[in-house]
């Protein structure tokens, strides 16, 4: 009975399997007549002379779907590009967009880096054009992150166009983590007056929505980062400016930044080392800079010849 039941099992798995690979065949067949048809209609001929988008592209769409299903992903990317083309051309931004964004994603499958880039910028584009900024964001920094191991620079570019259009359209508070990024890939390259850069603006956008939390680590961690980078005076620099302002010199954030001036100027590097590993605010920081804090002082310690802070 076992034996007979055992049998059964695998002649229905056989089955499913022959099922399932005929289902396969067919999805091809389906996709390939589409591309056929959807083709046809947008080539220009003695007979046609206009492209006949509107019957065009729900062609290309159900061969991209049919294609991506059956895992066929260079020739579901190309019929992405061909639906997102005939969405464009029927004054549809928005689903436009959509395609451009599975056209990038198969892109990635692929490694095709470059089109990864380029597809994701222009989802960006199409989004912000029917006036969906977030969107077009979240497209350019889903973009980055595709690409970031392998592009960088492109990577970093997007993530700060990303910020430029949340803070264009009063979003600042939606760019904190993308600052984040940012400034966590420019430390990763060495990059670390660009990134303490990055970590000032976003200081400033904290301070535009009046997080007063994140504004101030913000501005510790870009001190903290000069510091690292071995540059005492523009790290001096930033911190005189940034306490400028009542928020960030009535914090904690300021008076740890006292302390770890104040054993610079003295040229101590074991007091410098003891203020880190018994600060209770550097912890608190993202997990890049404590990483670099921790690594303080960087290079030769010397007392340090330039005019004191501008402590009130």
């Amino acid at each position: 009975m076992c034996v007979k039941i055992l049998k059964l099992g695998k002649l229905r798995k056989l089955e499913d399997g022959r099922a399932s690979v005929e289902e396969e065949r067919g999805r091809v067949k389906v996709a390939q007549r589409c591309m056929t048809k959807a083709n046809y209609l947008t080539t220009l001929s003695f007979t046609r002379w206009v492209k006949d988008w509107a019957n065009a592209t729900p062609l290309f769409e159900q061969a991209a779907l049919n294609f991506k299903l059956v895992k066929m992903p260079e020739e579901a990317k190309l019929a992405y590009q061909q639906a997102a083309m005939g969405q464009i051309k029927q004054s549809s931004p928005w689903t436009a967009a959509k395609h451009m964004e599975a056209a990038g994603v198969l892109a990635k499958e692929l490694s095709c880096w470059n089109e990864v880039v380029d597809f994701f910028k222009q989802a960006s584009a199409l989004y912000v054009e029917c006036g969906k900024v977030q969107p077009g964001a979240d497209a350019l920094i889903r973009g980055a992150r595709a690409v970031q191991e392998l592009k960088p620079n492109d990577a970093l570019t997007m993530y700060m166009d990303a910020c430029r259009l949340l803070e264009d359209d009063n979003r600042e508070q939606m760019a904190f983590d993308t600052y984040r990024a940012a400034s966590n890939l420019y430390i990763k390259l060495n990059k670390y007056r660009e990134a303490a850069v990055v970590l000032l603006r976003w200081g400033q956008a904290a301070n535009k929505c009046k997080a007063t939390q994140s504004q101030c680590k913000a501005y510790l961690s870009a001190i903290i980062v000069y510091l690292y980078a071995e540059s005492y005076e523009d790290a001096l620099a930033c911190y005189n400016n940034c306490a400028s302002m009542d928020v960030f010199s009535k914090s904690d954030q300021d008076q740890c930044a006292q302390l770890l001036f104040l054993a610079y100027r003295e040229g101590r590097a074991n007091e410098i080392k003891h203020v880190i590993s018994t600060s209770t605010i550097i912890p608190h920081l993202d997990h890049m800079i404590i990483r670099l804090a921790k690594q303080l002082p960087q290079g030769k310690v010397m007392s340090q010849e330039v005019p004191e802070m501008d402590i009130t």
